[in-house]
């Protein structure tokens, strides 16, 4: 997975977390995909935002939810970010995350990819997905082109995710 031992116990205690959360608040729920588990994806140091502490992003899938999360190396606790959105990068794109709170990691940013996961019919599957997800997203830049006129139109965030444009 990695060799920061910071960033290995960021992503140990979020599974850690969302197991517990699968066996309480969870269980027994009709949304839950029993073929599922919890899981972190793909978690690397992701490119400094302004004003924000070092992080992680990376994508959990779980069998209720799959998010891009993004995961502060160090613990915050700013209770006022729960429920606020903010435009934050993954990669070359840029995607509305809210801010969420758990007391056993702390303040942590999320947005959703799929919900439910009654798509995914095995772990491999939705791990796959969430795999694919994050190779689109951390593709190298591409040569800049002279002409903006040339520059594709950027598709919707699920038009990215299944490779479909706005645009016939």
């Amino acid at each position: 997975m990695t060799t920061d031992p910071m960033l290995a116990y960021r992503i140990s205690a979020l599974e850690a977390l969302f197991r517990q959360i699968a066996d309480t608040r969870m269980a027994g729920l009709p949304i839950v995909n029993g073929a599922l588990r919890i899981e972190a994806v793909g978690f690397e140091p992701c490119a400094s935002e302004p004003d924000l502490p070092a992080a992680a992003s990376g994508v959990l899938v779980t069998p209720w939810f799959m998010n891009l999360v993004r995961l502060p190396l160090a613990r915050e606790d700013e209770l006022g970010r729960v429920g606020v959105t903010r435009r934050l990068a993954v990669g070359r794109e840029r995607f509305d995350f809210i801010g969420a709170h758990e007391a056993a990691i702390g303040t942590f940013d999320a947005c959703s990819l799929f919900s439910p996961m009654f798509d995914f019919a095995s772990q491999d599957t939705a791990v796959a997905t969430a795999q694919a997800v994050l190779a689109r997203l951390r593709e190298p830049l591409p040569e800049v082109a002279n002409d903006a006129a040339e520059q594709p139109e950027r598709p919707a965030r699920r038009g990215f995710l299944f490779g479909r444009s706005r645009t016939p």
